[in-house]
């Protein structure tokens, strides 16, 4: 019941069709279907529920020999919501040629998931602010945005009064990317607001907008027909023969964590919206996957699938830090003290700063000339800390400020696999996630690229009285090597994994779904999480995971497709002289040679 198994319970639920959802954790953290703490609710403490067992599955994947084995952490949400109870909240639709390269896997005629296609369900699933639709900008067109979906989004209003955000976009244009009211509009280059899922109006106004909160709780008061069992963790999918290929008929289950098993039966068909992480493993488990794997964890073949639990993909980032020179980071609300009025604040308002998740602006901008769309992003925060919130930067003016940078078309390739049979004690099977970071020479470019590019937007005069020292990585990493020795000892994931259900026509060999969802060489079976993107899109995933489940859920009940919007599509900028320029123009300060 993460962010695709909430939105299919809504939309299924409400045709009257019955639906059975088996979340593994419990509702959300609690013991009941009560409205989940106020810990997984507020949205300045987004990161605190990732220190809890009852939200976090809390991962870790494989040593990393390039990263001196170290095990980079990988948080999956646990209960109702999923990961959109625990994320940053950050919303990225993506950029359109994402879609149009999901498409082209298709071969002649694609299979439709081009931007055309997708653009329909990214505007029914939301319902954007008053600010987004303020924009007068040319990033901003009538019809571009969704404004009566169930998932809020909104812009931040800088409660802090801070210069650093508006500074901060100005930056990018000044270092010649351009600045942009919006980049989930027709142009995603450049430096922007960044939009983020918090409830805007009505009575949950002020709250991170969950898909627990936007579309589970709302289908549980509305559809008799939709059942919820937390508790449950599935264990494997039942099969039946089905004639011309196996058939799945329903999974196998333990309850409450122990050894008593159940069964649930499908009428029409199973779906899978586990993730990225647990969805091909449980296919594994059953029975789908490579032979050889299957082989080995004594399971007999019930569908030789190669793709199963290959093209694992994930977003890495650092965090570039700076001191801030005046008063005007969020340091100064950071004491116990300040905390409490914040948090009081919110209880009793729900505005102010507890109703942001601070990353208020950010960017995409590109990496070198030749690159057709963006492939590095920025999120600025006016504060520099770890992201769990423990660790602040250390800066002689006690303020400070970050973006955390990431380079985001790495072409490494992991996979992920049971690490054992299933246990006879209804015990979950913990994984083996081997994501391969940094496994390339481009990621290493890239990253170098990143690190470069960060430095010079802070340089440009918008900062000028307002940014100090670099903290971190330090202005004396300079070369090559001084600046891969902070990324050794500093990378971490940016919690993006997907892609290893990979979905693509069948008879691509590494495929594991096709345009429906529906699994290869199986019938009644299919996927639908971020498990089955075939290239990772550039930006936070949760909002391509919704997109994907609303457009599934059309699938699932063969009521036909929303029109594809090719209008809209055609209107999706892109550098005209992408192929012999990085930026659209020269940065008033320089201090990058450009070189990739």
């Amino acid at each position: 019941a993460g962010s695709a198994g909430c939105v299919l319970a809504n939309r299924l639920s409400r045709t009257g069709a019955s639906v059975l959802l088996l979340e593994s954790g419990g509702a959300g953290g609690e013991t009941s279907f009560d409205r989940p703490s106020l810990l997984s609710r507020l949205p300045t403490a987004l990161a605190l529920p990732m220190h809890f067992e009852g939200y976090n599955w809390g991962y870790l994947a494989e040593p990393e020999p390039v990263l001196r084995g170290r095990r980079v952490t990988c948080p999956r949400g646990k209960g109702l919501g999923g990961s959109s109870a625990i994320n940053g909240m950050v919303y990225v639709r993506g950029h359109d040629r994402d879609y149009d390269t999901w498409n082209a896997g298709f071969g002649d005629g694609g299979g439709g998931w081009g931007a055309a296609d997708v653009l329909p369900y990214f505007r029914r699933m939301e319902t954007v602010c008053e600010n987004a639709l303020m924009g007068d900008d040319s990033d901003i067109l009538p019809g571009r945005r969704g404004t009566d979906g169930p998932l809020q989004v909104k812009h931040g209003t800088n409660m802090l009064g801070t210069p650093l955000y508006d500074a901060f976009v100005r930056a990018g244009d000044e270092a010649g990317y351009g600045a942009t009211y919006d980049y989930n509009g027709c142009r995603q280059e450049g430096t922007s607001k960044m939009p983020m899922t918090v409830f805007h109006s009505g009575s949950y106004k002020g709250e991170r907008a969950s898909c627990r909160a936007a579309y589970l709780e709302p289908a549980m008061e509305a559809h008799p027909s939709l059942s919820v069992q937390p508790n449950a963790h599935v264990r494997r999918i039942l099969w039946e023969d089905g004639g011309d290929a196996p058939t799945a008929k329903g999974v196998e289950f333990s309850v409450g964590g122990g050894s008593q098993k159940a069964v649930a039966t499908a009428n029409k068909e199973v779906v899978l919206c586990a993730g990225s992480i647990a969805s091909p493993m449980l296919l594994q488990l059953s029975g789908v996957g490579p032979p050889k794997l299957l082989s080995e964890l004594g399971v007999g073949v019930v569908a030789p699938l190669e793709g199963v639990g290959q093209n694992l993909q994930d977003h890495m980032e650092v965090y570039q830090s700076y001191e801030v020179l005046k008063p005007v980071s969020l340091a100064s609300h950071l004491s116990l003290a300040g905390k409490g009025s914040l948090g009081a604040h919110w209880l009793v308002t729900k505005e102010g700063l507890g109703a942001t998740n601070h990353f208020e602006v950010g960017g995409f901008v590109r990496s070198r000339p030749g690159v057709e769309a963006p492939d590095i992003q920025l999120h600025f925060l006016p504060i520099g800390m770890s992201y769990d919130g423990v660790t602040l930067a250390p800066s002689s003016t006690g303020h400070s400020m970050q973006a955390h940078v990431g380079y985001n078309k790495s072409p490494s390739r992991g996979y992920v696999r049971p690490a054992s049979p299933l246990p006879s004690d209804g015990s979950p099977v913990k994984p083996i996630a081997r994501f391969n970071y940094m496994s390339t020479d481009e990621d290493w470019r890239g990253f170098r690229a990143a690190i470069r590019i960060t430095r010079e937007i802070m340089a440009q005069p918008a900062f000028d009285g307002l940014c100090g020292d670099e903290i971190q990585p330090g202005y004396a990493a300079q070369t090559d090597a001084e600046i891969d020795e902070f990324l050794i000892e500093h990378l971490e994931s940016a919690y993006h994994p997907c892609g290893t259900c990979k979905m693509g026509p069948a008879s691509d060999p590494t495929a594991v779904v096709g345009a429906d969802g529906a699994v290869h060489g199986v019938r009644k079976l299919r996927v639908v999480d971020a498990s089955l993107f075939p290239v990772i899109p550039n930006g936070n995933l949760n909002s391509p995971t919704i997109m994907t489940a609303e457009k599934m859920a059309d699938h699932i009940l063969g009521q036909g497709m929303l029109p594809p919007d090719t209008a809209q599509a055609a209107k999706t900028w892109v550098d005209p002289e992408w192929r012999s320029r990085q930026r659209e123009r020269a940065p008033k300060v320089k201090t990058w040679d450009g070189v990739f």
